[in-house]
């Protein structure tokens, strides 16, 4: 039973950093029909931002978190201003570019900082342990799921209660129209694209705590999952990634831990291919 729990647990935990990247990416894609591959590399800007916040400059991890969600929000909204606006009647050109994004910026922080996986450090009041019905599991797992359910929170209050989060999805539907009327959508696609760095940065700077370290790659093989999630979920569902979150995690640790070592991950894509069989438009296919 200790077991059960904990990997119930460790699985929810995982599942709430695959949420925290996921959700920006299926925001951005829902709300823009924008297939961002460079989110991997906002989530790397955001890890090593809060490393080299609380390695080097001396800050403690409540600020070192904030500042690296903040640097990954700034990525965000240059990334967006130069590159995808430009291209937004481009789709084919969007991904060549962001796929060249999304490779540039490890290899750019593997330069600068090498490719050896730099030790997050960790706060003394979250690097201890919990009792939970018998089981003990690290505390960070909480912090993993809290933010989580407050990101998915906060975007379903934007998406349907503020006047931003009505003109991006009418500016979807019919842009014309909503531009006819004098709203300017690119701010409000600006805006919906910072959002989702600051998921992604928020995902990577927490990556850190989960993982103690952060490296180059780390991005790119979260955004693997998050991709599956988002199909999974729906496109453009952020309450269906968040549920394909839960399940991703939860499938992936109990299998790793009942099964063969690595067999979690492919686990993961036969519960991917048994969904879109059964449901081909994910758990939900629509925004929300």
């Amino acid at each position: 039973m200790d077991t059960v729990i904990l990997l119930l647990c460790t699985g929810l935990g995982l599942g709430a950093l695959y949420f925290l990247v996921a959700s920006g990416l299926s925001l951005i894609f829902g709300l823009m029909d924008v297939l961002n591959f460079a989110h991997g590399a906002l989530l790397s800007v955001g890890a090593y931002a809060a490393w080299w916040a609380t390695a080097q400059a001396g800050m403690d991890f409540y600020a070192a978190v904030a500042f690296g969600t903040a640097v990954g929000t700034l990525a965000a909204v240059l990334l967006e201003l130069a590159l995808i606006r430009p291209l937004y009647s481009r789709p084919r050109d969007q991904i060549l570019a962001t796929v060249g994004v999304g490779l540039a910026v490890p290899a750019l922080l593997m330069g600068v900082w090498g490719a050896d996986a730099r030790p997050f450090p960790q706060p003394s009041g979250l690097s201890g342990t919990v009792r939970v019905l018998g089981a003990v599991v690290p505390v960070n797992r909480f912090v993993l799921m809290a933010a989580a359910l407050l990101v998915l929170l906060a975007l379903r209050l934007f998406l349907a209660r503020t006047r931003y989060g009505l003109i991006v999805r009418a500016g979807v539907e019919d842009r014309a129209m909503v531009t006819a009327l004098g709203i300017d959508v690119r701010r409000a696609f600006t805006l919906v694209f910072a959002i989702g760095g600051a998921a992604a940065a928020l995902g990577g700077a927490l990556a850190g705590l989960y993982f103690g370290s952060v490296a180059p790659g780390q991005g790119t093989g979260l955004l693997i999952f998050a991709f599956v999630v988002v199909v999974m979920g729906g496109m453009g569902s952020v309450t269906g990634a968040a549920v394909a979150s839960a399940g991703v995690g939860l499938v992936q640790q109990f299998a790793n831990y009942y099964t063969a070592a690595g067999l979690g991950d492919l686990s993961v894509v036969v519960l991917l291919a048994v969904l879109l069989l059964v449901r081909p438009g994910g758990l939900t296919g629509r925004l929300a």
